[in-house]
This record gives C-alpha cells, sequence and structure tokens, in this order.
C-alpha cells in the first residue's frame, strides 16, 4: 500500500518499522521519552482478525488457548511496522468469536477441532474472558473485526455446500433455502454490533475505536470458482456464490460500517475494494479456499498475503488515529 509505506517515510523511520531493524540514530536519544508516550493498543476480533490457519502464520500463544493467533495476523503485523508509536498491549482476538463474546459474554474456544475427520487433542479448552476486558481507562486505540459468526456465515457456507452437491452444481438452492432468514440475521449484528460499539466506549472513554471489515472473498465472475473444487468452495453453486456475494457479504460490511458511523469516536476500515482481485477464486488469492494444498484445512479463511493488506490499511487508520489524538 503505498500511500502507507510513504507515511511511515515522512514520519522518519520507514526502514525501521518496515523491516523490524533497530531505531534510527536520529530517534536513539529521544527513545526512553518515546516510549513513554507510545500509545495503547488492543486488538479484538474473530478468526479474521486472529490468524487461525497454517497459511496465516505459526501459532504465537503457549500454552495454547484455543484461540489460534498466528505470527502472521494483522494485529501482529502491523505491529512490526509501528511498534515506535504503539503498544500492542493484548491481542485477544480468537478464532470463531461472535459479537457478544467481544462484548459480554465468555468464550469456549475450539482450536482446530472440527470431528470427525480434524479432532484437536487439546480439546475442549478453557473458557476465555470476554474479549472487552482487555481494554480500559488507559487504552488509546482499539480495533476490532467480528460479525461474520454472528451472521452463522460458516454455517452458511456448510448448508450451501450440502445443497450444491445434492443439486449437482444447478441452480441456487442454497438461495431458496436461506435467503428469507438473511434479514434477520444482518438486523442481528447490527443491534449487537450497536451495543458492542457502546460497551467498548464506555470501558475506554478516550479510545479511537478501528472497526475492520471482510475482504473480498467470492469474486464477482463466480465463473472462475468451478465447482466441487475443495480448493475454492467446493460444491456450492455459481448462483449461490454470486447470491453470497451480493446477499450476504457484502450487506454485512455495509451493515458494520453503518453501525459505525453511528459513533463519533469509531472509523471503519475497508478491506473490501482492495481486495476485489484476490478472491477465494483468483490465482493470486489472499483468502483460502476449504482445503490449502495439499491437505490444510482453511475453511475459507484469510493467508498471510490478506493479512498484510489488512496490517497496511488498518496501520494507516492506526497512524491517522495517531494525528487525531
Amino acid at each position: 500500500m503505498a500511500r502507507f509505506r510513504t507515511r511511515l517515510a515522512l514520519l522518519g523511520s520507514a526502514a525501521a518499522l518496515a523491516a523490524g531493524a533497530a531505531v534510527p540514530a536520529q530517534f536513539t536519544g529521544a527513545q526512553p521519552a518515546a516510549a513513554a508516550e507510545k500509545k495503547q493498543w488492543v486488538a479484538l476480533g474473530d478468526s479474521y482478525t486472529a490468524g487461525v490457519i497454517k497459511a496465516a502464520g505459526d501459532p504465537i500463544d503457549y500454552p495454547r488457548d484455543g484461540c489460534e493467533r498466528t505470527d502472521k495476523s494483522y494485529p501482529e503485523v502491523a505491529y512490526q511496522d509501528l511498534w515506535y508509536f504503539f503498544d500492542l498491549t493484548q491481542n485477544v482476538s480468537c478464532g470463531a468469536a461472535t459479537i457478544e463474546n467481544v462484548t459480554d459474554t465468555p468464550q469456549l474456544p475450539i482450536g482446530h477441532h472440527f470431528p470427525p475427520h480434524f479432532p484437536d487433542p487439546d480439546y475442549p479448552f478453557p473458557a476465555v474472558p470476554p474479549q472487552s476486558e482487555a481494554v480500559g481507562p488507559d487504552t488509546d486505540v482499539i480495533t476490532v473485526g467480528v460479525g461474520g459468526n454472528t451472521l452463522g456465515f460458516a454455517d452458511i457456507l456448510d448448508k450451501c455446500t450440502r445443497l450444491g452437491g445434492e443439486a449437482e452444481g444447478a441452480g441456487t438452492p442454497c438461495k431458496e433455502a436461506l435467503a428469507a432468514g438473511i434479514p434477520a440475521r444482518l438486523k442481528k449484528v447490527s443491534q449487537e454490533y450497536d451495543r458492542m460499539l457502546t460497551v467498548l466506549h464506555k470501558r475506554a472513554p478516550k479510545a479511537k475505536i478501528l472497526t475492520v471489515g471482510y475482504p473480498t472473498i467470492v469474486p464477482q465472475n463466480t465463473s472462475k470458482c468451478g465447482w466441487a473444487d475443495i480448493t475454492k468452495f467446493g460444491t456450492i453453486t455459481q448462483g449461490d456464490l454470486d447470491w453470497l456475494r451480493q446477499d450476504v457479504l457484502e450487506p454485512l460490511n455495509e451493515t458494520i460500517e453503518k453501525s459505525t458511523s453511528t459513533q463519533e469516536a469509531a472509523s471503519f476500515v475497508d478491506l473490501y475494494d482492495s481486495s476485489q482481485r484476490h478472491s477465494v477464486c483468483d490465482d493470486d488469492k489472499w483468502v483460502e479456499g476449504f482445503v490449502t494444498p495439499p491437505d490444510q484445512l482453511s475453511l475459507v479463511h484469510p493467508n498471510a498475503h490478506g493479512h498484510r493488506n489488512a496490517a497496511d490499511h488498518v496501520g494507516q487508520a492506526l497512524l491517522n488515529a495517531l494525528d487525531e489524538s
């Protein structure tokens, strides 16, 4: 992202931030004071924030808590870029988190437990606290990427796969079965997102909240997805993929952005436009399909390239928040 890189250069430390090198000589004498002035950042979210899959890096939690945060997830990558300006005091994002798990409901993480073929030897995991407990009066900035699990996106994909297989790739069986219920799902996301933002603002009244949307997952041209390809969308029909893009995924981002706009201290970080040519079905994909060859279960999650793109956009938003403080 050229604008983000240029901005770091203008701040006088691009080389160090991009390469993870030592602080430049011109900042060395002031480093202790600068460190004391670092902004306190907390990262919240679901698996699209945590990383979760092998294509998004190596696990960073030892012992495992089942949330599956990885070292190439966007909070970790953005922190490597911006460590001189921000302390990532906590990254409590967690795979399978719902909006309520961020707001006030403890979560039972699932790790990589997908029986019967993919059991996790460490499952079950103890409950983790609501993610909002990680923020407080000293928090300066919060990033949060959540909503897909409240919408029930994984369940929708599962049903679309089964119905598309039964239809042998023809028609829009998933749309016919589920479309009537999507407005209610989106309404639930909107209501719970509004409440989450209110709770976060109450717990961290001085914090800037950066809500992070979802990237492009389904391409405009769904013919490139083929059918029965598990490295893409398996047996979901082309017609249902068009429906998922237009009536499920794009409205999900719109719902999150609309909720964000009601809060003066919040800004929406759009990942959709920048990832348009990097869907599950593109050669240069930033989101993996159901399986990453040869046999890694990925279940439609961003890879390291997708998280790098997210880190650039979130990083730019963090720097904007720095300017406003």
